[in-house]
């Protein structure tokens, strides 16, 4: 499918984080955009309203109820799929559940209605051999897409970050003392044992990261769709800066208003923290911290990746993390 043949795309995921960022940035772009959202009015308070010649048409419903997925790709030229979630909860909402199963229905979905061309969010570092849940799920949900004939393209971000993100409402609420630990800025580091001496010790491995902004997520979407050069690619998002968890939290810190200046980084071990959740979920209390097995584990690792490909491919010159967050501080 040619590009200038793509009219309206279908969007699952519209009214999350990066989904109402991708489509404001489809309608900017002329595209029409039919959007799958489980509360209108929600949906009406964060997606944007249509401009020119692109229509927002809403699909409510869930993926999971047997026939939203089909009334959502009707009329359609191309979907981008996004639903997905950091952490388990209640009423069968499962990694499998939202990642695997909903990629299967869409997938099934868009080949029965004819629907070529498919954009899928997975994350940096998923594997068959992931650490957690959350990245050997999204891992077999890529694999779906892989074997699907679909024309489709893969997208691996890192820590996304914007005004609206859980994780920057979360830092926000950290540097100002409003939610526990009250008295630092938490991160997870990583154990390296020194194999170097007999019985070596363990050191504690600071992990960095490459924040990229919400808004070179949904530019590298809609340049995808652009460029039909990229179907069968898989394109790591990542941002032009590699910076430490502590230099990250201080640099929100310095610039929120109202943070406490006297609130410093700390390392918190990911492996005893993945304990303390795993323990507290056996005894039906893990929803009582802020974190599960899954993310500590991964908060101990490196999110980093390579840039050229999304710049020599789709034309991103992702930004840098202090540059982009400074332009939102304010306000926070």
């Amino acid at each position: 499918m040619s590009n200038g043949s793509i009219k309206t795309v279908a969007v699952t995921g519209a009214t999350g984080f990066v989904g109402s960022e991708i489509v404001a940035e489809l309608v900017r772009r002329g595209f029409g955009v039919r959007a799958l959202v489980r509360d209108r009015k929600k949906a009406a308070a964060v997606l944007p309203r249509a401009s020119g010649g692109a229509a927002i048409s809403l699909v409510e419903g869930d993926i999971h109820d047997g026939v939203s997925a089909a009334a959502l790709l009707e009329g359609v030229q191309a979907c981008i799929h996004l639903i997905g979630i950091i952490r388990e909860g209640r009423g069968g909402v499962t990694f499998h559940r939202m990642h695997v199963a909903s990629t299967r229905i869409i997938v099934e979905t868009c080949q029965a209605a004819g629907v070529k061309r498919y954009l899928h969010m997975s994350a940096l570092g998923v594997s068959d051999q992931g650490i957690c849940q959350y990245q050997t799920t999204k891992w077999e949900a890529e694999q779906f897409v892989r074997r699907s004939g679909l024309d489709w393209t893969i997208f691996r971000p890192g820590l996304i970050h914007g005004a609206k993100s859980e994780f920057m409402k979360t830092a926000t609420q950290w540097v100002k003392g409003e939610i526990q630990p009250w008295i630092f800025l938490p991160y997870f580091t990583r154990g390296s044992e020194e194999k170097g001496v007999p019985l070596g010790g363990v050191s504690r491995i600071i992990p960095v990261v490459q924040p990229v902004a919400v808004e070179d997520v949904a530019g590298a979407y809609v340049s995808a769709l652009e460029r039909p050069e990229t179907v069968g690619e898989t394109f790591n998002l990542v941002g032009a800066e590699k910076i430490s968890w502590p230099e990250m939290l201080h640099e929100i810190r310095d610039h929120v208003h109202g943070a406490n200046d006297n609130l410093n980084a700390f390392g918190v071990p990911a492996e005893a923290a993945a304990f303390q959740a795993t323990a507290a979920s056996y005894i039906g209390l893990g929803s009582l911290l802020p974190f599960d097995r899954g993310m500590a584990l991964m908060g101990g690792q490196d999110s980093i990746a390579e840039t050229e490909k999304v710049k020599s491919e789709l034309g991103l010159n992702a930004r840098p993390f202090r540059a982009s967050f400074r332009q939102y501080a304010g306000s926070l």
